[in-house]
């Protein structure tokens, strides 16, 4: 490997877990230790989960371990954990959880020895290869900062799983421990992270990446890896029940589609061919020139605004709703009851994959199943998730966190001072229509300019803001150039972001030092990634005060600006105090606030369940 001799070495007896073991008191020494596991699939809660092979190593020598056979090779394996001062591992977050679950190696003794090779090459780039970046998997990274020629044994592992009659999703679990392949597929992993560590480091150093944000986006790992650890009871009956109740209702929407000649729900030109016949108009078109039939369309046709309320601006289309309603409840009975029911530990409990870095801004997302992408007004898929026994569910939201977070960093002189003086039940859209239409602004006005507001956040055009809103595209234009004349720092804020952003190979820095590249035909997309990205790191600082409170034991997701929690009834006045205190905090002269909401015992119960 980059022209050097690498050793894979297979302890197979003491007089070789001996050898292990010196090698080990050298390397410590030394520096960081490299370390992986090898196990028998993803799920690491689900029953009869094995841990398979433990490896450790440094640039030219790696050991595997295997754990699988007990005795002196656990033994070893567990001495070593314990002794190494500093490991680098790749992707942490998985590798804690392995060893907290199946080596009984605690996350918070193993979590601040660690050095995240994933986590430092996201912050030198976020983007993923189709993105123009080069991605945060080992190999692709390897192949980029250590040797091109390297050898990837993960091809070669591959094929011998379909010659062993396996295939990837059991392969892992059913491979012999001493096929070589397998063997050397584990060992390059922790020369690789051990060759890549340096070079990473020696690009956040020449990036002027802050050493603090590198620390505390390996806080943030480990708070997120806690939260999934810890996970949420499932209400089983319930979730079986609903699974039922959902693929009814698929098929029942999608019987009502076919009699308007529509025999599949996902076939996109029987839509549009039925839409037509009903005398619809389609005009958008997708890349490959067919006509667009996606959610946005349908949920215009059908008089819904994208929480699925009503807008009252036209007959709703019942093919439209039928399309609509059908393909909602199946995917919410595969995306969410289904995962549900699939991954549910022993103990009856589901620990969705809580990711700390998900997006270029560093947003964090919920996935398996993604319960960040829910709608908001749901309760029936949240009813499934329960707080522990005698506990309740609390939910501490930012309030307006998006504006707050515009105003602070573009300096809009008018929002800051509403801010400041409003409270924390200030109405910044209510504000901004009053500050435009004068005192007689109305709850439509301030549907209005509410859309603008957020369009400027999230980079929205005006098309989409009178798909979201049900205003005619010309009021829509009309309340964005008011918005501009209201508030013009925001466009000269974009303009200097993106002129600085040029100036820099089109990346754009935030305000705690994360670098956010752009792309060339987006970079109006700079404020919705500046905004974002403080959210978010605000999002993380809230859970790294809570801890501080000695509140974040009862933490269990983090939700888009949200932290969900389950606290003991008895205690639940005095929590929620206290998570309202760990995300209240200013940003650059702006109040950045909270408001907790104490439900019962379901999380649906605080969007209207009755459990």
């Amino acid at each position: 490997m980059a022209d050097d001799i690498i050793t894979v070495h297979v302890p197979q007896d003491r007089e070789d877990l001996d050898a292990f073991t010196a090698w080990l008191t050298e390397a410590n020494e030394r520096g960081p230790v490299a370390l992986d596991t090898e196990t028998s699939g993803l799920d690491v809660f689900s029953a009869g989960y094995r841990l398979r092979t433990v490896q450790f190593g440094d640039a030219h020598d790696a050991w595997v371990i295997h754990w699988e056979r007990g005795g002196p090779f656990r033994q070893t394996a567990l001495e070593a954990l314990t002794r190494v001062s500093r490991f680098l591992i790749h992707n942490a977050a998985f590798d804690w959880l392995v060893l907290d679950q199946h080596a009984s190696i605690p996350l918070e003794e193993l979590a601040p020895r660690t050095r995240d090779t994933k986590v430092m090459a996201t912050l030198v780039d976020p983007r993923q290869p189709q993105e123009g970046g080069i991605g945060s998997g080992l190999k692709p990274l390897s192949a980029y900062y250590v040797d091109r020629t390297a050898p990837d044994t993960q091809g070669d592992l591959t094929s011998v799983f379909r010659g062993l009659g396996l295939t990837k999703s059991n392969g892992f679990a059913r491979i012999n421990l001493d096929h070589p392949t397998y063997n050397l597929y584990a060992g390059l992993d922790v020369i690789f992270t051990a060759r890549l560590y340096p070079r990473l480091l020696e690009e956040l150093h020449r990036l002027d990446v802050r050493d603090r944000l590198v620390e505390y986006e390996h806080e943030i790992s480990r708070l997120c890896a806690l939260m999934q650890r810890r996970g949420m009871v499932l209400d089983q009956p319930y979730t079986r029940e609903l699974d039922g109740m959902l693929g009814e209702e698929a098929d029942s929407f999608a019987a009502l589609a076919a009699r308007y000649g529509v025999e599949s729900v996902n076939s996109t030109r029987q839509i549009a061919d039925a839409l037509l016949g009903m005398g619809e108009s389609l005009t958008d078109r997708t890349a490959g020139g067919a006509l667009k039939v996606d959610k946005n369309v349908l949920l215009a046709m059908a008089d819904m605004d994208l929480r699925w309320q009503r807008l009252g601006t036209r007959t709703p289309n019942p093919l439209a709703e039928a399309v609509l309603r059908s393909k909602r409840a199946g995917k919410w009975r595969s995306a969410y009851v289904g995962t549900f029911l699939e991954t549910v530990d022993p103990n009856g409990r589901v620990h969705p994959n809580v990711q700390s870095l998900a997006a270029r801004t560093g947003r964090m997302s919920v996935t398996r199943p993604a319960l960040q992408t829910l709608p908001s007004s749901d309760q029936m898929i949240r009813r499934a998730l329960l707080a522990d026994e005698g506990h309740v569910i609390i939910s501490t939201d930012f309030q307006a966190v998006e504006m707050r977070v515009l105003a602070a960093l573009a300096n809009v002189r008018r929002m800051k001072e509403g801010f400041q003086s409003g409270g924390s039940d200030f109405d910044i859209h209510m504000f901004t229509a009053q500050l435009i239409k004068g005192l007689a602004a109305d709850e439509k006005d301030r549907k209005v300019f509410k859309g603008a507001g957020f369009s400027k956040v999230y980079g929205g055009g005006v098309g989409t803001a009178a798909r979201q809103t049900g205003a005619p595209e010309e009021d829509m234009a009309r309340a964005f150039a008011e918005y501009d004349r209201a508030f013009p720092e925001i466009k000269r804020a974009s303009a200097r972001w993106q002129r600085e952003a040029r100036a820099t190979g089109m990346v754009t820095v935030s305000a705690t030092g994360r670098r956010m590249p752009l792309d060339r035909d987006r970079t109006y997309a700079v404020v919705n990634y500046q905004c974002q990205s403080a959210a978010r790191d605000l999002l993380g600082q809230a859970m790294l005060n809570a801890e501080a409170a000695g509140v974040g034991h009862l933490m269990r997701l983090p939700i888009h600006d949200e932290i969900l929690a389950s606290a003991p009834a008895a205690d639940a006045q005095e929590v929620a105090r206290e998570f309202e205190k760990a995300m209240t905090m200013d940003l650059f002269g702006v109040p950045i606030v909270a408001t907790a909401d104490i439900g019962k015992r379901s999380w649906g119960s605080l969007y209207g369940a009755d459990f």
